[in-house]
């Protein structure tokens, strides 16, 4: 199939792109098929779709590349082998900040796309699927912009402000797909797509799971992302924890001063 014959299939797939993973998962397939021939092409056709598309397609597509992401994540190739290490996650990388200005637009007409924005960026920064600094940055840019708009709503209404109002149908379309949406976003929230593969050179460790330096980016333990992450948010230990600790303590050797089978039972100690 020549490189015009493959751009027009996929933009027809993109235009007729919904909610339904049955519909993502195709346009994802497709995508990593033609990847190695036409990848930079076919990414052009999707920041051009989030460009003069609907805010319901928009927002479909930034789905579609966080599932896109996830399969290129998977399907990366060892370190090591001769197969380009490129994906479409570097392309999505590259141009973050354009593809956030393309599915949320400044104003308020921007708005209804702006938490669903914000809670994918959120998983790629928990993913560790682009830069966590540069998600802060996007993530702080449309903080900025949301307040800015909220500013100007409440400074003026225009009369007009209801000619681009979404019509009884188109609402309760949105609100159908967002809740399909947000439905897979939480399903996937705690997967952590990395692939784990080991340079070609390294021998066999004793070990269940790679060894990974830092800043080991693609070739970082899925298990120690999500370690980092839940390092992070724990707290240090407090007198909560020990009272906590006393409480179970106390529930496991409640007979503590009784004999059982000519053994005593006695708390085990913490210290």
């Amino acid at each position: 199939m020549d490189p015009f014959e493959v751009r027009m299939q996929f933009l027809a797939l993109l235009r007729r792109l919904d909610a339904s993973q049955q519909s993502i998962k195709k346009i994802v397939g497709y995508a990593v098929k033609f990847f190695p021939s036409c990848g930079e092409d076919l990414w052009d056709c999707m920041t051009e779709e989030c460009q003069k598309g609907s805010l319901n397609n928009r927002i479909n597509i930034l789905y579609l590349l966080d599932s896109l992401c996830e399969a290129c994540l998977m399907s990366r190739p060892p370190s090591g082998s001769n197969q380009p290490s490129s994906s479409y996650v570097d392309y999505v990388s590259r141009d973050l900040r354009k593809i956030v200005d393309n599915v949320v637009p400044e104003g308020r007409q921007g708005l209804p796309n702006l938490m669903s924005t914000k809670q994918i960026l959120e998983s790629w920064r928990t993913k560790r699927i682009v830069e966590p600094q540069k998600v802060d940055e996007v993530i702080a840019y449309l903080d900025e912009r949301r307040a800015a708009a909220s500013a100007s709503a409440a400074r003026a209404s225009s009369p007009d402000s209801s000619a681009g109002a979404l019509t009884r149908d188109d609402i309760k379309r949105r609100m159908e797909e967002d809740r399909e949406r947000h439905k897979r976003l939480r399903e996937r929230r705690w997967v952590q797509p990395v692939a784990q593969t080991l340079p070609a050179a390294m021998p066999p460790l004793a070990s269940f799971m790679p060894l990974t330096d830092e800043d080991d980016g693609a070739r970082e333990n899925a298990f120690d992302i999500e370690f980092d992450n839940e390092w992070e948010t724990t707290s240090d230990w407090n007198e909560d924890d020990d009272e906590a600790v006393a409480e179970e303590n106390e529930l496991c050797f409640a007979g503590g001063d009784e004999r059982q089978g000519g053994r005593d039972e006695q708390a085990m100690d913490l210290s």
